[in-house]
């Protein structure tokens, strides 16, 4: 053997026994060391310039995300620990156990690179991105971790792993405890997943959550949710089963964002209108033409039945609140910014102690929050104003009663 080679070498110069024994160990663990970091240091080297010249070659960023997550320079360790598995026995028997147990942890670190991979790449494509793989990756690396650790017990004891397996069954129900948000969290994640409810880049609102923004991760234990003023909510993966919420995507994919808002007008002031006023809002464009052949109508109607019309109640007449809503329609049908291609309507709902609600119901072209907040503005605005031409009046709570 080589050790027993330099030990008769340094006893011919007159070396103790002893001390020859322990320098002769210490010059083959250093030229060991030096050999291990010689072959890493050109396995890197070579490891490397191969991937980049792949990454340099290819369109596709996968290898590029390889080089990122370090799986060449994990790769390199490879030729080193062949080397090692070589030279170790030689060395020291003993040695070899924990070679073992750090070649398992090198095996699950590079699956765990690739993997992260895996997800950078999902995160990167257009098509794969709205998938939760974090959740799947990690249910993968639980597993890994589980049988790693049973691995290195075998190896570090020299029992059987079925030994450790029996043991982890008696402790079954303190392991499913234990794990038991990560189960509902993986079991949540196939159901989200399969039933397509929630995709990262999905826009959620929850209330009992108070989340009210875009879903950026979702993994097997959390869902977390960058809020519109950039705070992250994190939520439990398995309330998105258990719980309701609202996710904003069919609104995102449609071709218009909902308006549903209502204007309260005071009962009090609904009416009909007379000959002297329906002439004046006949000036009004968007409902001259209506008004002109609602009169003809109405009036060839009246006087074939011959209605007393002494009493404006008697037969058919317009009101105010009637027209108004017309106005409102032709507004809508007229603003360039509401699409004429989705519902549109202004309708009376059931009268309240705060008024009777006339309700607009349309949807505006533009989806974005801040435009879409300044369209419905606009038309409220125009709304609100053009109420007291119509001789009506909206329901204003009084600050002291009977006022």
């Amino acid at each position: 053997m080589i050790k027993d080679k330099i030990i008769d070498f340094l006893n011919n110069y007159g070396v103790p026994e002893s001390l020859s024994n322990v320098l002769a160990s210490g010059l083959i663990f250093v030229a060991i060391v030096v050999i291990v970091v010689i072959i890493n240091f050109i396995g890197r080297k070579i490891i490397l310039s191969f991937f980049k010249r792949i990454a340099r070659s290819t369109s596709t960023p996968f290898d590029d995300l390889l080089v990122k997550n370090k799986i060449p320079r994990l790769l390199s360790f490879v030729p080193s620990l062949f080397f090692l598995f070589w030279v170790i026995p030689i060395y020291n028997q003993d040695l070899l156990i924990g070679l073992e147990a750090l070649t398992i942890v090198l095996f699950i670190v590079t699956v765990k690179s690739i993997l992260g991979t895996v997800k950078d790449y999902f995160k990167l494509s257009s098509s794969l991105k709205h998938i939760p793989i974090d959740s799947y990756i990690q249910v993968i690396m639980i597993f890994l971790w589980f049988i790693g650790i049973i691995l290195i017990l075998s190896v570090l004891t020299g029992r059987e792993i079925g030994t450790f397996l029996a043991s982890l069954g008696a402790l079954s129900a303190i392991i499913i405890l234990v794990f038991r948000d990560t189960i509902l969290g993986f079991v949540s994640s196939i159901q989200i997943t399969v039933n397509d409810t929630v995709r990262i880049g999905d826009w959620i609102t929850m209330k009992g959550s108070d989340a009210d923004g875009t879903v950026i991760e979702v993994n097997l234990s959390t869902v977390k949710v960058q809020n519109f003023d950039n705070t992250i909510t994190t939520i439990p993966t398995y309330k998105l089963v258990s719980d309701s919420f609202i996710n904003w995507r069919g609104m995102e994919e449609s071709n218009g964002r909902r308006i549903k808002r209502s204007i309260l007008i005071k009962p009090s002031s609904i009416r009909f209108l007379i000959d002297d006023e329906l002439d004046e809002l006949k000036k009004v464009n968007l409902i001259n033409k209506y008004l002109t052949s609602k009169i003809k109508e109405i009036k060839s109607y009246n006087n074939d039945n011959n209605i007393d019309k002494s009493m404006l109640l008697n037969g058919r007449n317009l009101t105010n609140l009637g027209v108004f809503r017309i106005y409102i329609e032709e507004y809508l049908k007229s603003h360039p910014m509401t699409n004429d291609d989705l519902t549109m309507m202004c309708r009376q709902l059931e009268p309240t102690s705060q008024g009777i609600p006339i309700q607009i119901y349309t949807f505006s072209k533009d989806k974005e929050w801040t435009k879409y907040e300044a369209l419905t503005s606009d038309i409220f605005d125009h709304l609100l104003s053009s109420v007291k031409y119509f001789k009506l009046e909206c329901f204003e709570l009084s600050q002291f009663p009977g006022q």
